[in-house]
C-alpha cells in the first residue's frame, strides 16, 4: 500500500509539471492582437457653414477622405428638398439623392441642381460618408446666396436664327456698366462649325464685340452661349439669366468702291459679278475709307441731313426721298439710287458721302445685299472709318489693336 501511494503521488507531480506552461515548446504561435479600429470618414464641403453672398452657381463640391460618399441632400429655407445630382462619383459608389439621375465622371464630387439655385435664398447642404466599417460621418453647410443690387441681361446681335454676311460681328450690349469685364468675358463662349481665331473687344463698359482676324468664312453656323446667370459683373450688378443664340453666315459678298476710279466692283465669293460706275463723297463730304458693314436695307427712305447734324435749311442741308438705300453705317453713308447724278457717276465724286448708282444698278445691288455684307471704300480723300461714324467700324481696327481690347489679354 505504501508503494501504491508513492506511485500515485509521483503521477500527480508529473501531471502538475505538464500543466504549468513553464516549458512551452519552441516555435509555438504568439497570440494575435485585435484589429485596429477603422479611421472615421472625413467630409469637407467647399461652401463653408454660415457663408453669405454665395453665387447661386458656385460648385457645391464635396471632399471625402477615408470613406465613400453615401448620400447628399440640399434643402431650401423651408426645408423642402432641392432636386439635383452628384457628378464625379462613378457607378456603384453613387450616393443616394433626391430626384437624382445616375451620376457620371471621375472628378471630385459636385452636387448640381436640376435648375439653378435662386438669388437671395437660404440653403442647407448635407453630405454623408461611411468608412470601411460602415460608420457614418455627416457634414452640413447652411449658406445664403447673394442678393444683387441690380440684375442685368444683355442684348445680342445678330438675332437668333438670322442669316448675315461675312462682315457682321457679334455685338453684346449691357443695360448697366460692367466693372469686371474679365469675369463677364470668360462666360461669353463663341463656337462655329468652322473654327476661327475670333476675339472679344470692349468698346465701352456697356458694349463688347467679337470678330475673327479676317471676315467670317462663308456658309457656317455660329453660336454664342452667354452663361451669365450667377456671374458677378462688379459694383452690385449680377447676371440675370443665361442666353444662347445661333445664326448663319451666308454667302461672301464683298464689294470694293474705289473713289479714285469712281467704280464699284461687286464680288460673290471670289467671283467678280458686277462693275458699276459710281460717285462717292465730294470734296466737302468725302466718303470714309475702310470696310463698311451693311446694317439695313430700305426700299424707300428719306435722306435727311439733320440726322447727322446738318440742318435741313442750311446751305448744305437736304431732305431727299431715295430708292434702294443700303445702309453702310450710322454716319449717313449708303449705297443708293441717285438718278440726278448719273452724268457724274464714273467720272467725279459729288455725293454727301454716299455711293451713288443709277436706279437700275442700285436696284440690283439692293436685291443682292444682306445685313453683314462688306463694302470696302478706298482711295477717298476722307478719313478712315472710326467710332465717330457709328456702330460698326470693327474691321477698320487693326487686328493687334483689336486683340488688345479683350479683358483677358
Amino acid at each position: 500500500m505504501r508503494r501504491t501511494a508513492a506511485m500515485i503521488a509521483t503521477g500527480a507531480l508529473v501531471l502538475l509539471a505538464g500543466c504549468s506552461g513553464d516549458d512551452q515548446p519552441a516555435g509555438s504561435a504568439q497570440p494575435t492582437p485585435p484589429p485596429a479600429a477603422a479611421e472615421p470618414a472625413t467630409v469637407e464641403l467647399a461652401v463653408a457653414d454660415g457663408a453669405v453672398d454665395v453665387s447661386p452657381v458656385t460648385p457645391l463640391e464635396i471632399s471625402v477622405s477615408d470613406g465613400e460618399l453615401e448620400a447628399v441632400t440640399v434643402t431650401d429655407g423651408d426645408g423642402d428638398p432641392v432636386p439635383g445630382a452628384v457628378s464625379g462619383v462613378a457607378g456603384d459608389e453613387a450616393p443616394e439623392q433626391e430626384g437624382a439621375d445616375e451620376p457620371a465622371g471621375d472628378d471630385a464630387p459636385i452636387w448640381t441642381p436640376e435648375t439653378p439655385l435662386a438669388y437671395d435664398t437660404s440653403y442647407t447642404l448635407a453630405a454623408t460618408a461611411t468608412n470601411a466599417e460602415g460608420q457614418e460621418t455627416t457634414a452640413t453647410s447652411a449658406f445664403t446666396t447673394v442678393a444683387p443690387e441690380t440684375l442685368s441681361i444683355p442684348s445680342i446681335g445678330p438675332l437668333d436664327g438670322q442669316t448675315v454676311g461675312v462682315g457682321m460681328p457679334i455685338r453684346v450690349w449691357f443695360d448697366d456698366p460692367v466693372a469686371d469685364k474679365a469675369a463677364v468675358e470668360r462666360h461669353l463662349e463663341v463656337t462655329s462649325t468652322e473654327p476661327t481665331d475670333g476675339v472679344w473687344n470692349w468698346f465701352s463698359a456697356r458694349e463688347v464685340h467679337f470678330r475673327p482676324s479676317t471676315y467670317w468664312p462663308e456658309n457656317i453656323e455660329v453660336t454664342l452661349d452667354a452663361d451669365l446667370y450667377g456671374v458677378d459683373f462688379g459694383d452690385g450688378v449680377w447676371g440675370e439669366k443665361d442666353r444662347s443664340i445661333s445664326f448663319s453666315i451666308g454667302e461672301r459678298h464683298v464689294s470694293v468702291a474705289d473713289a479714285a476710279s469712281h467704280t464699284m466692283e461687286v464680288y460673290d465669293g471670289d467671283q467678280l459679278v458686277r462693275t458699276f460706275p459710281m460717285s462717292a463723297g465730294g470734296p466737302e463730304f468725302p466718303s470714309r475709307n475702310g470696310p463698311h458693314v451693311v446694317t439695313e436695307m430700305n426700299r424707300h427712305m428719306v435722306m435727311d441731313s439733320s440726322t447727322y447734324g446738318t440742318p435741313v435749311d442750311s446751305p448744305d442741308g437736304y431732305r431727299t426721298p431715295v430708292e434702294y438705300a443700303v445702309r453702310l453705317n450710322n454716319n449717313g453713308e449708303f449705297v443708293h439710287a441717285a438718278p440726278w447724278s448719273v452724268a457724274q457717276q464714273g467720272r467725279v465724286n459729288v455725293s454727301h458721302g454716299c455711293i451713288n448708282l443709277s436706279t437700275d444698278r442700285a436696284a440690283w445691288f439692293f436685291g443682292f445685299s444682306q445685313p453683314g455684307d462688306i463694302v470696302e471704300i478706298e482711295s477717298s480723300i476722307g478719313p478712315t472709318l472710326s467710332a465717330a461714324d457709328g456702330d460698326i467700324y470693327d474691321w477698320a481696327i487693326p487686328w493687334e489693336e483689336w486683340q488688345a481690347g479683350s479683358a483677358l489679354t
